[in-house]
């Protein structure tokens, strides 16, 4: 048994609702890309860990990590979803509504680079940050969420080990450095204090300072 078959098999316990959504993305042959359980269940207790009350997802999927965010956040929470295809927005969207978070979600659908861009013109500013989309996106996708950061927000990301090609010197892919090159940064920049996660495919954590 690995370590990360440990560590899911103690903290990753997945109830029927996550397990739905699973389902539901298998169902409609869409890529099963979800987060790990573990990773799921520590979205959770970030959310509530920092209180967060607005937090921005990008990267929806089937909802199965909006779900994850929306279950740490109060009655009060509200989180934004940037999705690039309709498709996923909308079963994220259904999913969420059949998790009773319906009221405290909002699509944008499209390019996330423009949709930050309206965010930012809209004033609006955030908590939390989930990070689970194009992998070459994810310098740019940072940046965008420290311009739209509060004080002390969260920046996550996943997918950050990239099943260990990032660590594998002779592994030159062009998404392996884009990841490599966003480990690297998040490690130096002195906006932020991070902290790289060895659960599921790899998850990391950046304090805005």
């Amino acid at each position: 048994m690995s370590a990360n078959e440990y560590i899911q098999r103690l903290f990753g316990a997945e109830d029927e609702v996550l397990q739905a959504v699973r389902q539901s993305i298998i169902d409609r042959e869409m890529p099963t890309i979800s987060v790990s359980p573990e990773v799921g269940t520590y979205l959770t207790m970030l959310v509530k860990m920092s209180g967060a009350q607005s937090v921005l997802e990008i990267g929806a999927l089937g909802g199965y990590s909006g779900i994850c965010l929306a279950r740490g956040m109060s009655e009060d929470g509200k989180l934004t979803s940037l999705e690039l295809e309709v498709e996923y927005a909308q079963l994220a969207h259904q999913n969420l509504i059949g998790a009773g978070f319906g009221g405290r979600v909002i699509y944008r659908v499209g390019e996330a680079l423009v949709s930050l861009q309206q965010l930012e013109a809209e004033g609006e500013k955030f908590d939390l940050f989930f990070i689970d989309a194009d992998k070459g996106n994810y310098v740019n996708y940072f940046e965008w969420a420290l311009k739209l950061a509060n004080p002390g927000a969260l920046i996550l990301a996943d997918n950050v080990l990239w099943g260990g090609r990032v660590y594998d010197q002779e592994n030159q892919e062009e998404s392996t450095q884009m990841l490599r090159a966003f480990n690297e940064k998040i490690a130096s920049d002195d906006r932020v204090e991070s902290m790289l996660l060895p659960i599921g495919d790899g998850l990391s954590v950046s304090r805005v300072k």
